[in-house]
């Protein structure tokens, strides 16, 4: 399985969550965990998603992603499992 962490942050508005899922199911990639919160009209998010059979590369997956932050006004990271996790060890 190749995970990916896909991480959003910024002021909320509606459809952040659909925008990137609706993405993320044109391209067969499997959300595993979501994890959101809203604080003071901050939204922020974290989405654990499989790739293993996505049907575009992952550069691409992660520029369009890069570009809907824009469109959306919040910024969003994609981040391979291993790379995120040798970045948050302690």
């Amino acid at each position: 399985m190749d995970k990916t962490v896909i991480s959003v942050i910024g002021k909320d508005t509606t459809g952040i969550i659909a925008r990137i899922s609706t993405y993320a199911y044109h391209h067969n990639v499997n959300i595993l965990d979501i994890a959101q919160t809203i604080r003071m009209g901050i939204f922020n998010m974290m989405m654990i998603v499989d790739t293993n059979n996505m049907d575009i590369s992952y550069e691409e997956f992660a520029s369009q992603m890069k570009a809907m932050s824009d469109e959306i006004g919040v910024e969003i990271r994609c981040q391979k499992e291993e790379i995120f996790n040798m970045m948050h060890r302690i």
